[in-house]
């Protein structure tokens, strides 16, 4: 995935599947410079937050 779908994906009002090493997450942010996204799992894990690169997350379960 590129930083231009993680921020469509993050303003998007719909509810768009991501996945991280074939895992559902929820994008809770980015950050542009290091090209990173903050996401957690979305089985409501919410303490479990962690930075991962953008270009492994995708859309489709792997």
């Amino acid at each position: 995935m590129d930083m231009n779908r993680v921020k469509q994906i993050v303003s998007s009002p719909a509810d768009i599947p991501v996945y991280y090493n074939g895992v559902s997450v929820w994008i809770d942010g980015y950050d542009e410079e290091k090209q990173t996204a903050t996401v957690h799992l979305r089985d409501g894990r919410l303490h479990e937050r962690r930075d991962v690169p953008v270009s492994e997350l995708t859309e489709e379960r792997e």
